[in-house]
């Protein structure tokens, strides 16, 4: 018998429900999907998931029909249910509320939230995307003057910046560094500090000062070239 923990995925579009999985292939869970409420409540009631990822509007049978109907079973309660609502939509929240869902996220979905909330309820969620070790060449903006340092590791939604520069967590950044590619293209995009690895109080012992780096705002031709340059070191 699987020990893994198991996210259901409830959706009516199939693009959301790629996305949304695609977050997930570095955890160690199991997933399953379904398009509508009434699906998902038959597949829970067969085999009860660890946490179910809602959406709110869908055919046959809503998010709120549906995760009402699974705070009414004493077996089936105890299922977490984040309701995926409308970004903006305080109506939508409170009904969800009412229904008895656990926590919500706001569409579209971010990535980095999505996997902070599935790490809050199940083990086994990555929240760290895959990495490649590197030596890329970097200039980011520090108070309006450009800062050379390296980036050591990168992935395809962060990376790691080797530098004594003081910077604080959370603080947005402008960075900009070519990758080695067969197009080989400039990259300037935002990051905001994740972690600081500072002289004498090191996050992670294994890097040398600096700081984690996730980055923002992405295009989707710019993940394209990341996701492409960290599956040519693997």
């Amino acid at each position: 018998m699987s020990t893994k923990a198991k996210i259901m995925l409830v959706d009516d579009t199939k693009l959301i429900l790629e996305l949304e999985k695609s977050f997930l292939k570095c955890s160690h869970v199991d997933v399953v999907t379904a398009g509508n409420g009434l699906e998902a409540l038959e597949l829970i009631r067969k085999d009860p998931p660890d946490l179910v990822f809602m959406d709110f509007n869908m055919p046959v049978m809503d998010g709120i029909s549906c995760c009402a109907l699974l705070k009414a079973d004493p077996f089936l309660c105890g299922v977490p249910v984040v309701m995926l609502t409308t970004a903006g939509n305080e109506q939508d929240r409170a009904r969800a509320a009412q229904a008895g869902c656990d926590d919500f996220l706001t569409k579209p979905v971010d990535r980095r939230l999505f996997l902070e909330m599935a790490h809050k309820y199940t083990a086994g969620v990555e929240r760290r995307e895959q990495r490649v070790p590197c030596q890329v060449p970097l200039l980011f903006l520090l108070d309006g003057t450009p800062v050379g340092a390296h980036a050591l590791d990168i992935g395809d939604g962060g990376l790691f910046v080797a530098s004594r520069e003081t910077v604080l967590l959370h603080q947005k950044l402008r960075l900009a560094f070519y990758l080695e590619t067969e197009r080989l293209p400039l990259l300037e995009v935002q990051g905001r500090v994740a972690w600081v690895n500072e002289e004498g109080s090191r996050v992670h012992k294994g890097l040398p000062a600096g700081f984690g780096v996730e980055l923002l705002e992405l295009e989707p031709w710019q993940t394209d070239e990341l996701k492409g340059f960290v599956e040519g070191i693997r």
